[in-house]
């Protein structure tokens, strides 16, 4: 079937939410993000300093883009929680490529390799297994971290070749990093896939209707597996950036960034449930948690704390939508 008769058997459900909520929400973040950006300035006087706002992209970025693949992952009514795992995994990776001695580029292909081979992993779980994705990847969580203890132990990996740090710590131009860069582009890719492609529309209707979708002849596990693989990749990506940022490898690195990663992509306005999402909203909220998280960081407040205010936000996110949704659809 034609993705045109897809589009029309897909758009009641993905329009249940009609277009001016969308806006409204998406709005609400850029008011929240203006606000806390003005609470930051008023907090610290070195929050306007350029560089301070480049520290901010920085710590941003490593989380949002792996958000950005998680997005379309979510919409289509799957979900992984092992993001931290491959993250921390693929750094064990690269830090024993780096240790033989071999050159950089191998040393980057190792980690995304790493993260492509374990979103593979998780894809083959759900889609051939048809394991849960909540439980399959609460499993491989446990497994690929649990691998880069039983490898690493306790042990710190900081041999890298020259000009692996460049990649978390170097900037393009001025304050401008590469990893702003990077993410940037990223998002822009993501975007056209999402909002102007035919794959866009078969994440989104895959997420709405599994059943339908494949009657229509969208190939819903090749899909399904595709967008983990991509997420894995996305990590190992990550974890390029995290290592080179640290320039060290840990097994414990990346310890807890499911939540994180989670909360940017429900509070973007992506529907836990799937079917629903927008790009720019991922984006939004990927900014406005870097805020909050570097705000908090210039008060001196506590990591606990922290990890506090961002599970806090996951449940406030999942049930404000949820309530605008039903809002929408009444309204209809």
């Amino acid at each position: 079937m034609s993705d045109v008769s897809l589009s029309a058997r897909s758009k009641a459900r993905v329009t249940r939410r009609p277009w001016h909520a969308l806006v409204r929400w998406e709005t609400l973040l850029v008011l929240a993000i203006l606000v806390d950006f003005a609470i930051n300035a008023h907090a610290s006087p070195y929050f306007l300093d350029p560089w301070t706002l480049s520290d901010v992209t920085v710590s941003v970025a490593e989380k949002a883009v792996v958000a950005l693949a998680m997005a379309f992952l979510v919409m289509a009514g799957e979900i992984d929680i092992s993001v931290g795992g491959i993250i921390a995994l693929a750094s064990v990776s690269m830090g024993l490529v780096a240790r033989a001695g071999l050159p950089l580029p191998l040393v980057v292909a190792s980690g995304i390799a790493t993260g492509l081979l374990a979103g593979c992993v998780n894809g083959a779980l759900v889609t051939i297994g048809r394991v849960p994705s909540i439980v399959a990847t609460i499993g491989t969580m446990t497994l690929f971290r649990g691998i880069a203890y039983a490898v690493l132990g306790d042990g710190v990996l900081k041999t890298y070749p020259p000009g692996f740090a460049w990649l978390g710590q170097g900037s393009v131009a001025g304050p401008v990093s590469f990893e702003l860069v990077l993410f940037v582009a990223l998002a822009a890719v993501a975007i056209v896939l999402r909002h102007a492609t035919a794959f866009g529309r078969r994440v989104v209707a895959t997420g709405s209707n599994p059943e339908a979708s494949r009657m229509s002849g969208i190939a819903t596990d090749r899909l399904r597996f595709a967008l983990f693989v991509a997420v894995g990749t996305a990590a190992g990506l990550a974890s390029v950036l995290l290592t080179s940022r640290l320039g060290s490898t840990r097994p414990s690195i990346a310890q807890g960034w499911e939540l994180e990663i989670i909360t940017m992509v429900i509070l973007g306005g992506v529907a836990i449930e799937g079917g629903i999402g927008t790009i720019p909203g991922v984006v939004l909220a990927a900014i406005l948690m870097g805020l909050v998280t570097f705000g908090l960081g210039l008060l001196n407040v506590p990591g606990i704390v922290m990890s506090v205010v961002t599970g806090t936000m996951l449940i406030v996110v999942v049930a404000v939508p949820a309530a605008l949704r039903r809002y929408g659809g009444g309204r209809q």
